[in-house]
């Protein structure tokens, strides 16, 4: 293996406060994810403070880094790059840069420790990029010889690189639909301009009058809004550089939600050879997309608190793979639950709305100062979905409870798949479970085939229109229930259980899912809250809202659902 030509620091692992113990490559990108206050943002500023010295931190326990390099590698690279004090002694010279500076020989002491502190040498090969330093980032440095002196703030690497302007001024185009311009004859300063590039005329250059007098019609980086300028900043520190490990804090930060995405697609495609990215994130948006770049290096670590200790879990790149493969998840609001301390999956976005509508009425009707449960409503299109979204989800230990309709019962799969998914143990439930399942389909349906037919045929004779209307579909809808008598358990609920031993088991059953984290409607399905309401589904939901959700009597089983639902 050949020897590097630089000098790295990777980091290997890192401890939290729980004592989970994570693995990292030296080339990963890290998506630190997790509910307010979780310890996300804290976690990257441990990362920093552990790497100066042994500092204390409640989040991160400890860290092991792996230095690439000889000292010999590190002494070369420090005098290929940097200014040397004046003054400072000829056989120990001090270098500057990065607004650091460090002694040849305290360079070589902290690079040649068995420990895991870097100490003096911590921010030449780490940087923790935060919001405010973003924006600064954007002010425009001083002047400097390219020729005769190294770069030592980004906006200098594309002053002396074009090609490295033009790919981030595309990046920045495709954000804001203009460019970003570096102002090389501004005199003692070198500002970013942004707006059309102009093109020099015939004869011309980017060094002429002309071409100079309009680039500065157009208005300057530092002087734009903090969504741009942040969005810029991000893009200067990590395309620039020598830090081998980079910890940017909410990089969502003033960003719009297709500029975040985007952002996120950039940190993995874009990002700086061999440098370690550790990104703390409160945006879905920053999450998609990074994985939108589909990297192989991508892992996502959720954060989650417990008193005083920060629970941790790592999904790797293959299972990463694998769930944002599926439509159902890329293409929904499902990951979302990543930032939230609890997620309630549903059959259908009908269900969503009128649980979290009845939550928020709940709420907002207690007198008292507790803490708003941290809940997500998701729904996955139907019972088939659950397993797969509740799976997905308990991957990185979010907590989940399902709710399904009372005719979640009716067969051992679905069921089976999302008790076990839960992590309910079916054989336990199984025997009570095929009680209440035998003592339904004993039970004779309203209708037989043949007055099924008769039933539907009188309501299509009874319709005169080209378009079979509203009140129709209710109707042949409402025949086809009465056909089955699992279709007449969903509308009724666990009433429609016989008495004795099959209303027992079912009470047990449902006791049981429940404490698992399968709610099953008891009164067969949504509807069922508010008869008094016609309609189904989208129509039902609309006009049961516009009721006073926290003291209708009608609604008191509802509220006392949702309540078991959120814990409260």
């Amino acid at each position: 293996m050949n020897a590097p030509t630089s000098p790295r620091v990777a980091i290997i692992s890192l401890t939290f406060s729980d004592d989970t113990k994570v693995s990292f490559s030296k080339d990963d990108v890290v998506l630190v994810v997790g509910p307010n206050n979780a310890g996300k943002s804290a976690a990257l500023r441990a990362i920093r403070d552990k790497l100066q010295g042994d500092a204390f931190s409640p989040v991160l326990k400890a860290l092991e880094i792996q230095r690439i390099g000889s000292p010999e590698t590190l002494s070369s690279w420090l005098v290929g790059w940097t200014v040397r004090q004046s003054g400072s002694p000829v056989g120990d010279p001090v270098f500057q840069a990065l607004g650091q500076s460090v002694q040849q020989s305290i360079a070589s002491h902290y690079w040649q420790r068995e420990d895991h502190v870097l100490g003096a040498l911590s921010r030449w090969f780490c940087h923790f990029l935060s919001a405010d330093e973003r924006l600064q980032i954007c002010n425009p440095p001083g002047n400097i010889a390219l020729l005769h002196a190294d770069p030592i703030h980004p906006i200098h690497f594309l002053q002396r690189d074009d090609e490295l302007e033009l790919r981030l001024s595309a990046k920045f185009r495709k954000a804001f639909g203009i460019d970003l311009i570096v102002h090389r004859n501004a005199g003692n300063q070198v500002p970013l301009h942004v707006g059309a590039r102009p093109i020099p005329g015939p004869g011309k250059d980017r060094v002429s009058r002309e071409f100079v007098e309009e680039l500065e019609k157009l208005p300057t980086l530092h002087y734009q809004g903090d969504g741009m300028r942040s969005f810029a900043g991000v893009l200067l520190s990590t395309s620039v550089g020598k830090e081998s490990i980079m910890l940017i804090d909410e990089p969502e930060a003033f960003l719009h939600p297709p500029q975040a995405r985007l952002l996120g697609t950039t940190l993995v495609q874009d990002r700086h050879k061999d440098r370690q990215l550790f990104i703390a994130t409160h945006s879905t948006d920053i999450l998609r997309g990074v994985l939108d770049a589909e990297s192989p290096v991508v892992k996502v670590l959720r954060v989650q608190r417990s008193g005083d200790k920060n629970i941790v879990r790592m999904l790797d790149n293959h299972r990463i793979k694998e769930l944002w493969g599926d439509p159902l998840l890329r293409y929904s609001n499902i990951l979302d639950g990543l930032f939230h301390e609890r997620v309630v999956v549903c059959e259908a976005d009908s269900d969503c709305r009128f649980f979290a509508a009845v939550l928020d009425a709940v709420i907002a009707s207690k007198s008292d100062d507790s803490k708003r449960p941290d809940l997500m409503f998701t729904h996955c299109g139907g019972k088939s979905r659950l397993p797969i979204v509740i799976r997905a989800l308990r991957e990185v230990d979010v907590p989940v409870n399902a709710v399904a309709d009372f005719d979640v019962l009716s067969e051992e799969q679905p069921l089976r798949s999302i008790i076990e998914a839960l992590g309910i143990d079916w054989v336990s439930l199984q025997k009570d479970w095929q009680i209440v399942k035998s003592a339904v389909d004993s039970k004779k349906p309203d209708l037989n085939t043949e007055e099924v037919k008769s039933e539907i045929l009188k309501v299509f004779t009874d319709t005169d229109t080209p378009v079979l209307p509203p009140k129709a579909k209710m109707q042949i809808q409402a025949i086809l229930r009465r056909s089955s008598a699992w279709a007449h358990a969903k509308s009724v609920g666990k009433s429609f259980v016989p008495p004795g031993d099959p209303s027992r088991a079912c009470e047990r059953l449902l006791g049981n899912l429940r404490a698992g984290g399968l709610f099953v409607v008891e009164v067969g399905e949504l509807e069922g809250y508010v008869r008094t309401e016609n309609g189904h589904g989208p129509k039902w939901v609309n006009a049961v809202l516009t009721r006073d959700l926290a003291s209708d009597p009608e609604i008191e089983t509802a509220r006392r659902f949702v309540q078991d639902l959120a814990g409260i």
